[in-house]
């Protein structure tokens, strides 16, 4: 696996919240339980770099690429992401910077298709890692439009269900502080078509799951979409997220502490995730 750095933004959201909720946590158990003998020390929410992590199993070819506002898990063989992964924060979503709407090849990447691979294929080049993620900063915008960052989506997906649910992280952001989201084409699944000459892979189906690592209990959710026409919308494609490591095969949020992440991660309560307190 070999690993290209680019400018990477600090994680400001995460890492500035450390402090806090580290002394937040001490007030807690030090004044907080009357009548308790025992004074249990307080666990730290890991750092954003760390939750963004994610394992892939050995046999899937993999490159990962940090970008200043996504990290990407790419695939040579597919020419696809296996994942892309970010922190958006609260202040983030506020961004005025304008969207960029520029597809580029990323040449310093194995495997990275043309933007023509895509063309008369019937399908949109769709973003993981969303444009109107990235308004906080003009270099993340553009480099969203790298074709590492980009799967082969029906229009159907593209503009419904997957575009309703990058618009809903984007209020529960505000609301939770910030989110860690990490996403992208289910490759376990028998891949029968391809694009462009490249032969670019066409995903069968898309994952996305969303940790709000600050929300009171912390949360987390997956979803799993068809590469078509969502019935039922985002609220039917919900599961949790230990569903989606069962069908991808990747293990998600893995420095979490066993117990929150057992607890996290086994998790679909669609309705808690509803925007209004």
């Amino acid at each position: 696996m070999s690993i290209k750095v680019q400018r990477k933004k600090p994680f400001i959201g995460l890492g500035a919240f450390m402090g806090v909720v580290a002394l937040v946590l001490v007030a807690v158990y030090v004044y907080g339980h009357s009548g308790e003998s025992s004074r249990e020390i307080p666990r730290q929410i890991p750092q954003a770099s760390q939750l963004l992590s994610v394992v892939v199993p050995d046999d899937v070819p993999q490159q990962m690429v940090k970008y200043e506002g996504m990290d990407v898990n790419f695939n040579k063989v597919l020419h696809l992401p296996n994942y892309v992964a970010w922190e958006l924060t609260s202040d983030e979503t506020h961004g005025d910077n304008p969207r960029y709407n520029k597809f580029m090849c990323d040449a310093d990447v194995e495997g990275c298709p043309d933007t023509w691979d895509y063309n008369y294929s019937g399908y949109d080049r769709g973003h993981m890692a969303p444009a109107g993620d990235m308004k906080w900063s003009e270099e993340a915008m553009r480099q969203t439009f790298y074709m590492t960052n980009i799967c082969p989506q029906a229009k159907a997906l593209n503009t419904g269900a997957w575009n309703r649910l990058e618009s809903n992280c984007r209020k529960w952001a505000q609301r939770d502080s910030a989110l860690v989201i990490i996403c992208g084409p289910v490759i376990s699944d028998k891949i029968d078509e391809y694009i462009g000459d490249n032969r670019v892979a066409v995903p069968k189906r898309f994952f996305k799951v969303i940790l709000a690592p600050f929300a009171h209990p912390m949360r987390g959710i997956g979803f799993i979409m068809p590469n078509d026409r969502v019935e039922g919308g985002m609220q039917a494609a919900a599961m949790s997220i230990d569903s989606v490591e069962a069908v991808t095969g990747y293990d998600f949020f893995y420095t979490l502490d066993d117990d929150i992440e057992a607890d996290v991660e086994s998790q679909c309560d669609f309705h808690k995730w509803n925007v209004k307190r």
